[in-house]
């Protein structure tokens, strides 16, 4: 990859796979990532709770929580020094790193036993307390800003209104607007990415993510499946245009390669593990104990 590949990876909490895929809900952006790459389901490893904590953990570091130590949205105990995460590592090595966060402030500061992302090269955080949707408004508007005016190598955005409405309301009406607003914001934040002056000449990477699921009734943290499965949409250069997602979880992703369409299961650990490769880092990662493979890559 040359200096011009960048990545910008956007979590949105709490996002139900099986609401993402309803014909009913309004998710044009994300339909359009999806389309252009692949939407994906992702079975948490037994081992890691399904809290926001453990999983965000896993996407950032590109280990288990086994390797990371965090089990829960409290972590005063982890391996994080250990294994840094990917905006810190990639800072380290010489790239421009971004972090927008408006909400669920371990992830950029000492609560609970963070930062979980220790060291970007700027960070925007703006805490609303559990007003998530001012949070995600305010971090958005600082990401389209920064997206244009700034040239960041890999860029992580955080959007929290959904998991938030999802505890305060459960999974209904108000829960399916929760994620149509977060696919607005994901297309402004693609906008902001397209306005560029070198957009044409740069080689971008969107990686959205989400880290669990959610009952019916609300909330997170057991074993059943809506928990347990969350999911991956990418795309950029290497990602296959088209392709087929299994319908079941667990069953990976078909990933088009010269040889026909290949089986790949997809892993949170797998995250970190394609923002090093899309920004030429996977040399220099290799030592380090990470379990992911870059999307696309199997065996």
């Amino acid at each position: 990859m040359t200096s011009s590949s960048r990545v910008l990876v956007i979590g949105i909490d709490g996002v139900r796979l099986d609401v993402l895929r309803d014909a009913r809900v309004g998710t044009p952006h994300l339909d359009a990532i999806a389309a252009a790459g692949f939407l994906a389901p992702v079975w948490i490893e037994e081992g890691t709770p399904t809290w926001s904590g453990p999983c965000w953990a896993t996407i950032a570091t590109g280990v288990s929580a086994a390797k990371h130590g965090v089990l829960h949205n409290v972590f005063p105990d982890h391996n994080l020094a250990t294994y840094p995460d990917f905006l810190t590592l990639a800072s380290l090595s010489g790239k421009r790193t971004y972090l927008s966060v408006g909400s669920w402030e371990p992830l950029a500061t000492s609560a609970c036993g963070g930062p979980l992302f220790g060291a970007p090269d700027r960070l925007t955080f703006t805490s609303y307390g559990k007003d998530c949707e001012r949070g995600d408004e305010a971090a958005t508007v600082d990401a389209e800003r920064e997206l244009v005016a700034a040239d960041y190598d890999v860029a992580f955005v955080y959007l929290g209104d959904v998991d938030q409405t999802g505890h305060d309301f459960g999974v209904g009406a108000e829960y399916v607007a929760a994620v149509e607003r977060a696919d607005a914001r994901v297309g402004r934040l693609m906008a902001a990415l397209w306005s560029r002056p070198g957009y044409g000449e740069e080689n971008w990477t969107v990686i959205v993510v989400t880290d669990h699921g959610h009952v019916d009734g609300g909330g997170h943290g057991g074993d059943s499946a809506v928990e347990r499965t969350a999911w991956i949409a990418a795309c950029g250069p290497g990602i296959g245009v088209g392709v087929g997602v299994g319908g079941g979880v667990g069953v990976g992703v078909g990933v088009v390669g010269g040889g026909g369409v290949e089986v790949l299961t997809l892993r949170h650990v797998d995250v970190a593990a394609h923002v090093y490769e899309a920004v030429g880092l996977a040399g220099e990662m290799a030592g380090l104990g990470l379990e992911g493979k870059a999307f696309g890559v199997v065996g």
